[in-house]
């Protein structure tokens, strides 16, 4: 992942590549390797998140 500072605007960039990695996942997944997560509820997530997934897919 790439992001080009033009004109000294870092912060503008900044935000670029918060939008980036937003899109990616990247800072959910940082954000839930923060701390320990015990296997039932790692498990319980994961079928929440494919539950979410299988929704967002079906047209109605």
């Amino acid at each position: 992942m790439e992001v080009r500072v033009f004109n000294n605007q870092v912060e503008k960039a900044l935000r670029i590549l918060k939008r980036k990695l937003s899109q990616d996942g990247i800072m959910r997944e940082l954000r839930n390797r923060e701390a320990y997560e015990r296997p039932s509820d790692k498990r319980k997530r994961k079928q929440k998140e494919a539950k979410r997934r299988k929704f967002k897919t079906v047209s109605w």
